[in-house]
């Protein structure tokens, strides 16, 4: 093991002035990302016969691919239009309804907090659309939209 670390040591320094070289940052890590995933590959491929490298490395991938999935879980959710076209395939639409009361309706089911001016603009095209009917309310002057 520490013979595998002095020889990446040598190989960081030796490359080390060209990732330098580039202004950004983030292109400095991709480079070196790659540069890194290459020599991994090249001793799997060395130490194929290895027991104790490839237990290692397969538990470093599943313990890794199962942080990105968590991460990209926890990250997705549903945008805008998503969330308005569920609304508008299930019978959410059949009473007219506020962009305020949309807006706390998908707070309150879809864990999604959206800012009345995100859905206005998401409305009014499926209101072009025909897929919506806009309407103003007598009781405060204000659009409410209703299933078509």
């Amino acid at each position: 093991m520490n013979r595998q670390i002095e020889k990446l040591k040598k190989q960081l320094v030796e490359i080390a002035e060209v990732v330098n070289s580039f202004q950004s940052e983030a292109v400095q890590v991709r480079v070196v990302d790659r540069l890194l995933d290459e020599i991994m590959e090249t001793e799997r491929a060395e130490t194929e016969g290895s027991e104790i490298f490839n237990k290692r490395a397969r538990k470093a991938n599943g313990e890794n691919e199962d942080a990105q999935r968590l991460s990209l879980q926890r990250r997705k959710k549903p945008g805008a239009t998503k969330v308005l076209n569920q609304l508008l395939s299930s019978d959410f639409f059949r009473t007219p309804h506020s962009i305020s009361a949309i807006a706390e309706y998908c707070k309150d089911n879809f864990d999604s907090d959206f800012k009345t001016s995100e859905l206005s603009g998401i409305l009014l095209k499926l209101a072009k659309e025909n897929k919506l009917r806009r309407e103003r309310s007598d009781k405060n002057n204000r659009f409410e939209y209703v299933g078509v």
